[in-house]
């Protein structure tokens, strides 16, 4: 095992120990790189590394403090390279949103109050009648954060907000719309919505199903 590797290992160790808690700061850097038997500078780079994946905060001048490790924080970084995806790849992201969509959706409509299905059909009824791209990518995106939302699972949550990421929509979006697929699509935010507010999680679940297959069933024949 690398140095560094060693030193990010021996960090996270403290913290499911639960030596270092959300929160806390880090012993001074000398006392934890001698507590730990490494070199300040493996310490450093590990603690480097840590802050980018967002398990550590360095703040200049006050010290380095264990992050809240929520888990939007801590999947923020899998949102980034998500945006990194090559084109052969995008049905492998949408096979694993057919995978946790649907059940996201079914929970929304068992957990959903009055306000979420509000916040939804203001969502939907924003969208103009001749949508640019960009309205349509933030819609559709704005349209599923609130579903995955009312889900009431924060990793759930996050999961799919990184999976469904504004490169991925836009690319999808460009084809689609070129194929007059947009009412289709606007029919089916409507019948998920409609599962949901009424509280038919089955329905939820299929309606999701169809919306999340059909994008997936487009890009295999054109990819």
């Amino acid at each position: 095992m690398a140095v560094t590797d060693e030193a990010i290992d021996k960090i996270k160790q403290m913290i499911l120990a639960g030596e270092l808690r959300p929160g806390d700061r880090l012993p001074r850097e000398p006392d934890l790189a001698e507590r730990l038997g490494l070199s300040r500078n493996s310490l450093r780079e590990a603690v480097k590394a840590l802050s980018l994946i967002r398990v550590l905060d360095v703040r200049q001048g006050d010290g380095t403090y264990v992050t809240s490790l929520d888990p939007a924080l801590l999947l923020d970084a899998l949102s980034f390279v998500v945006d990194f995806h090559r084109d052969d790849t995008v049905l492998e992201f949408l096979e694993v949103r057919r995978i946790l969509e649907p059940g996201a959706t079914a929970l929304a409509a068992q957990r959903a109050t009055e306000q979420d299905v509000a916040a939804l059909r203001a969502v939907l009824d924003g969208l103009g009648d001749e949508p640019t791209i960009d309205e349509l990518v933030a819609n559709d995106l704005e349209f599923h954060r609130l579903i995955a939302a009312c889900a009431g699972n924060n990793v759930l949550s996050s999961l799919l907000d990184s999976l469904s990421g504004p490169t991925t929509r836009a690319r999808i979006w460009r084809g689609l719309t070129q194929e007059g697929a947009v009412a289709k699509t606007r029919e089916q935010h409507a019948a998920i919505l409609d599962a949901v507010a009424s509280g038919q999680a089955d329905l939820a679940r299929s309606w999701a199903t169809v919306h999340v297959a059909g994008v997936e069933e487009w890009l295999r024949r054109v990819l």
